[in-house]
C-alpha cells in the first residue's frame, strides 16, 4: 500500500464505491500501532493511507486535528470519521455497515 498525495488520493475515491483512508504521521505512535492493521484491511477492502506531513493541504480540506484519523469515502464522500485506535473488527464492521 502507498501513500496518496492530491492526485492519487482524489482518484482513489472517486474510482472506488467505499474506501477507508488513513491520515497519519510516522512520528505518531498510535498510528504505527495501527498500521498493521491497517495493511490487513488493505486485502479486503480499499484503503489508502496520507501522510499528514506530506499532504497538509489533504489534512486541512478534511479537517484532520489528531491523528491517527480514518475517513470512510462512500460514492467520493465522506461518510464516517474514525479518530484514534480502533480493532481490526470495529473497523470492518464500520465498512460493512456502509456498504
Amino acid at each position: 500500500m502507498t501513500d496518496l498525495n492530491d492526485g492519487t488520493f482524489n482518484q482513489l475515491i472517486k474510482d472506488n464505491a467505499l474506501v477507508l483512508i488513513d491520515f497519519y504521521a510516522t512520528w505518531c505512535g498510535p498510528c504505527l500501532m495501527l498500521a498493521p492493521t491497517i495493511d490487513k484491511l488493505g486485502s479486503k477492502y480499499k484503503v489508502g493511507k496520507v501522510n499528514i506531513d506530506e499532504n497538509s493541504d489533504l489534512a486541512s480540506n478534511y479537517r484532520i486535528l489528531a491523528i491517527p484519523t480514518m475517513i470512510i469515502f462512500k460514492d467520493g464522500k465522506p461518510a464516517k470519521t474514525i479518530v484514534g485506535l480502533r480493532s481490526e473488527e470495529d473497523l470492518s464492521a464500520l465498512i460493512e455497515s456502509l456498504k
